[in-house]
């Protein structure tokens, strides 16, 4: 019997102590986006009062900050508390994707699919393949993290395998790869719209399309699947070598019957609506495409302005599907239900959403984005840091950011009004800029208490290792987050250095002006 001893208190775990008790400081996110808001509302009667003022780049005029604290301010917020919510970016297009998607969850297909993916997995490539299947269930939102995490920790077991070994390879994927995918997911058209709003700071006809990063996305892919590999193979299982864990009757069901004739009928499914996209997208006549247009990217502008709408109806048809193959849908009152599931989820998103709106709206109101952009260009201009490293500082700052705040949607509406235009006017596109936050926002997610699934995380080791806490997870995930800080912003230079593009419509520049003095 191995006698119990208490683990030694590292520089890292002293560390993380500090960062957890001042990520405890902070208030939920809902209040802080609304202690924000009143902060945007005196700052901007600060800015007000001294007659802060810069010329906007593109125009020339001048751009004064507008006074909140006033009577026509407060008019102005009372008339459009709730215009500014339901007219949010992001809240439709998150709404309306998950719809879809929660057909597709509550029929059982992402399990099936995820169990099929994992349990045929040679034992050699069992780690990459667990790694993979948690980067691609970020499609479906947080599901990766309540199924495939705790399913990688049987499937260990079941393989002779240390289970905090496949707990910290799905934790890796699901959560350290989050802006890693070979397909589009629901955090797509978030982010983006959430971009597109920053960017009408500066250009109030830029568009941010949801596959702004596509093509990054699927080159990340590979990337944080072999890293992850490498990690867990070569750094973490040392820690946690092969033997006898967990429970004997701990097994993963292999699929039913029903379950296979449901996956051949979301197969068909899935055929046939990728044969009517194609249908609709390749020929120069197709439904989905501008008649008459030469440029192809342009030509393709119905189709990026609907990826939202496809997302809900290949997740509502292709769940539907196997829904009925898998006899788990039964009626149209399953498919609501499965709806009406998907939607329950997100009580508090759409709380947070709230504030975040007007948070959002307030600080657009008052001009200041455009101001401090404006200046902190010029800031930027003069220290002359060159592109890349200037990129791989709002890299490390988004990282640093993220452990103090989990949420990714909640750092971006904080962050893109201010850096987005920044960076425009220092001659980036809102793609880039947007890119460089998602690669920060994943790289700290494993090892930030302040992410909501740390904890679930934290309960999951614990049916392995009892004492396990919050320094067991961050001592296990730190090499990956060191890892895939470094394999990422080096593949990230080289994409930039290289030119190529980030993803559909996704211009590397911005036409820079420089701006003029205040």
């Amino acid at each position: 019997m191995t006698q119990a001893t208490t683990p030694r208190r590292t520089a890292v775990d002293r560390f993380l102590g500090i960062v957890e008790y001042a990520g405890n400081l902070l208030p939920h996110p809902a209040t802080l986006f609304f202690l924000l808001t009143l902060a945007v509302v005196v700052a901007s009667a600060i800015a007000a009062q001294f007659d802060l003022s810069v010329a906007h780049p593109k125009t020339g005029e001048l751009v004064t900050p507008v006074n909140l604290l006033s009577v026509d301010g407060l008019q102005r917020i009372m008339a459009s508390l709730v215009t500014n919510f339901t007219g949010f970016a992001p809240l439709g297009t998150v709404l309306v994707a998950l719809i879809g998607i929660g057909v597709a969850e509550h029929s059982g297909l992402i399990g099936a699919c995820l169990r099929i993916v994992v349990l045929n997995a040679p034992r050699f490539l069992l780690t990459p393949i667990v790694v993979f299947a948690g980067v691609m269930s970020n499609m479906a939102s947080e599901i990766g993290y309540v199924l495939l995490v705790p399913l990688a920790g049987l499937l260990y077991v079941a393989a002779g395998r240390h289970p905090i070994l496949g707990i910290a390879a799905a934790f890796a994927g699901v959560s350290g790869g989050y802006s890693a995918n070979l397909l589009l997911g629901t955090i797509d058209p978030l982010l983006s719209g959430l971009s597109q709003e920053a960017a009408r700071i500066v250009d109030p006809t830029y568009s941010v399309n949801a596959a702004a990063n596509l093509f990054f996305m699927q080159a990340s892919t590979p990337l944080i699947t072999l890293l992850g590999w490498f990690v867990t193979e070569k750094i973490v299982a040392r820690r946690f070598p092969d033997g006898d864990y967990g429970r004997g009757d701990e097994k993963i069901e292999r699929l039913s019957a029903a379950e296979k004739r449901g996956l051949a009928y979301a197969g068909v499914a899935t055929l046939v609506l990728t044969a009517l996209v194609l249908l609709a997208t390749v020929p120069a006549n197709g439904a989905l495409r501008l008649a008459g247009e030469a440029d192809t990217l342009k030509s393709l502008a119905p189709f990026l302005n609907g990826i939202v709408a496809l997302i809900f109806v290949a997740g509502a048809l292709v769940g539907i599907a196997y829904g009925i193959g898998a006899g788990t849908i039964k009626s149209d009152a399953d498919v609501v239900n499965g709806m009406s599931k998907s939607m329950g989820t997100l009580a508090s998103y759409l709380v947070l959403v709230f504030f975040a709106a007007q948070f959002v709206a307030l600080f657009n109101w008052t001009q200041l984005g455009l101001i401090f952009a404006v200046e902190g260009a010029e800031t930027l201009k003069a220290i002359g840091l060159p592109k890349i490293p200037l990129l791989l500082c709002f890299i490390l700052l988004t990282a640093l950011v993220n452990l103090a705040m989990g949420s990714a949607s909640a750092k971006w509406a904080l962050m893109a009004p201010v850096f987005i235009p920044m960076f425009m006017l220092l001659g980036y596109s809102p793609e880039v800029t947007q890119t460089a936050y998602r690669i920060g926002d994943s790289v700290t997610n494993i090892i930030s208490p302040m992410m909501s699934y740390f904890a679930l995380v934290i309960a999951f080791l614990q049916r392995y290792e009892p004492k396990a806490g919050i320094g067991t997870v961050v001592a296990t995930m730190v090499p990956y987050s060191i890892v895939f800080l470094i394999g990422w912003a080096a593949l990230f230079s080289v994409w930039i250095l290289m030119g190529w593009p980030l993803g559909l419509d996704a211009p590397l520049s911005y036409p820079a002006v420089a701006p003029a003095a205040g």
